[in-house]
């Protein structure tokens, strides 16, 4: 555990770091999702894409205006707005109870939506386990073909006991929690999706470093980046487009 000295700092690294100026507004968590360009009223639906649909999960105390940069990238590879979704949540509930199964309704109104088969998973920090539960637990390894995680704390983060007496997130982010221990019990990357990793040397928010990597995972360093930074960064990008058309 932390003195509480430690603590405050950690609460403030935490705080601070994760809090990222939105540029699209947050949609409702559960509610019907409507890709990043959505459709006009009574417009037909679009032919079914040979591409999968991305569904973007976010991370903790963060909302979907944080892709800008990445769904930008991925419509100049070729991405139709139709094809791009993104997921806003309450960042401070439970990944296992409550999280994952939102996603999962959410992800098959998606599917509903495209008329896609399967679709591919981008999350960023928190969103990374809360994107695990639903592929591992909930009903994902058949609907979810790529996953990729930026910074996400897969063996847990150090930095969340700062909150974890008080947030249901941070104690599931905690090293040794209910989720972390569920998540890395028997196969990490179980299924036939395919999943990779990014993560930074210089994460100021995951700790330690190595917590990122999974056994099973396309795990890539991406130098020396603080743990927002990732989402912006053009080499991160262009890992993560490669890996999505593999």
């Amino acid at each position: 555990m932390l003195t509480a000295r430690q603590g405050l700092l950690a609460l403030l690294t935490l705080c601070m770091a994760l809090l990222v100026a939105p540029t699209l507004p947050a949609r409702a968590a559960g509610g019907a999702p409507a890709a990043d360009g959505a459709r006009a009223a009574g417009e037909v639906p679009a032919a079914v894409s040979a591409r999968n649909p991305v569904v973007f999960v976010h991370g903790y105390n963060a909302d979907p205006g944080v892709w800008g940069s990445l769904r930008e990238d991925l419509r100049a590879d070729g991405y139709a707005d139709s094809e791009l979704f993104s997921f806003g949540y309450d960042t401070h509930q439970s990944v296992n109870e409550v999280l994952s199964g939102r996603l999962a309704a959410y992800v098959e109104d998606v599917r509903r939506q495209t008329g896609a088969a399967r679709v591919d998973l981008v999350a960023h920090s928190f969103g990374s386990l809360v994107t695990r539960w639903y592929v591992k637990f909930g009903g994902g390894g058949a609907t979810v073909d790529h996953w990729v995680s930026l910074a996400g704390p897969n063996h847990g983060t150090s930095t969340a006991w700062a909150c974890a007496m008080w947030d249901q997130a941070c104690r599931d982010m905690t090293p040794g929690s209910y989720v972390v221990s569920n998540l890395n019990s028997g196969d990490e990357t179980p299924g036939a999706a395919k999943y990779a990793t990014f993560w930074s040397n210089c994460d100021e928010v995951i700790n330690p470093d190595s917590s990122v990597p999974l056994a099973g995972a396309a795990n890539t360093p991406v130098g020396c980046l603080k743990h927002n930074d990732l989402l912006g960064d053009d080499p991160t990008s262009a890992g993560v487009r490669t890996f999505l058309r593999s």
